[in-house]
């Protein structure tokens, strides 16, 4: 015969202990610790964000690029209509970005036609649904926060009085549409590759990051030139594409395990059912 095992004491029998002194006790509540994503996909992402915001708004960042920027080209937007800035990155990058979100619909119905791709559905999956959502974020913020673009702003030669993020506006000042940076998104909504690579070819991750960063910064850039941003509109867009890539990809392993623990359980009733079958035949 085995051994019994001995049974633990009650927890009203224990004494009265600082909490250090349960670790390692059954039934007592262990200390909380965060995830491995936690840190450096949430909260480094996030601290970043907030010391820009303070560098950017806080401090003047965003007036003082724009005042070099401004300056350079000659007290005027030269490059607000330019070929590069305005055809080829601007028009040009938009439909870029529209045609490989297609591409990635496309793969994503050929693999789904395929058993032998099952893994990469709901990369591919995710990877369409974070761009797409990103996009749309972007855009309808853009329309509801009333923030001005520089070329609009009386010290980049247009009309309107400088006013901050947080600042009331006036009623008779008509709203703007140019915050978060919308054509920027369109280039930060590919940061979701990190996370389709981490699912797919974990050693690819960071070539995903670096395209989507780089395809942001590029597009980003090219309206700050044109007066169309500052530098925190390009930011806060890209921090929203993060934190909805982010999103997707964790709930997205969350249905994935939901639904393995429930096949695993129908699997063990048919087991269990035909177990009892067999019994009872003999």
């Amino acid at each position: 015969m085995s051994e019994p095992i001995p049974s633990l004491p009650s927890a009203r029998s224990l004494p009265l202990l600082p909490a250090a002194r349960y670790r390692g006790i059954a039934g007592a509540a262990p200390a909380w610790q965060p995830p491995a994503w936690f840190v450096p996909q949430l909260l480094l992402p996030l601290a970043a964000f907030v010391a820009a915001n303070v560098v950017l708004l806080g401090l003047g960042g965003d007036r003082w690029l724009a005042d070099r920027l401004f300056a350079w080209q000659g007290h005027r937007w030269a490059l607000q209509d330019a070929m590069l800035t305005s055809g080829i990155i601007h028009e040009g990058g938009k439909r870029l970005s529209a045609l490989a979100w297609i591409g990635v619909l496309a793969c994503l119905a050929a693999v789904w036609r395929r058993p032998d791709r099952t893994r990469l559905r709901r990369p591919l999956a995710c990877l369409a649904l974070s761009v797409l959502l990103s996009t749309l974020l972007v855009s309808v913020l853009k329309h509801r926060l009333q923030v001005d673009c520089p070329w609009d702003l009386a010290a980049y030669g247009g009309t309107r009085p400088y006013l901050g993020l947080f600042e009331a506006r006036p009623a008779w000042l008509h709203a703007s549409g140019c915050f978060p940076a919308g054509h920027a998104s369109a280039g930060y909504a590919w940061v979701a590759l990190y996370f389709f690579f981490l699912s797919t070819r974990r050693d690819w991750r960071w070539y995903g990051l670096g395209i989507g960063l780089a395809a942001g910064l590029v597009f980003g850039v090219s309206q700050q030139l044109r007066g169309a941003h500052f530098l925190s509109h390009d930011v806060w867009s890209l921090m929203l594409c993060w934190l909805v890539a982010l999103l997707l990809h964790r709930a997205s392993i969350r249905w994935s395990l939901a639904r393995a623990a429930l096949a695993a359980r129908r699997n063990a009733l048919a087991a269990s059912s035909a177990g009892a079958g067999r019994s009872v035949a003999r």
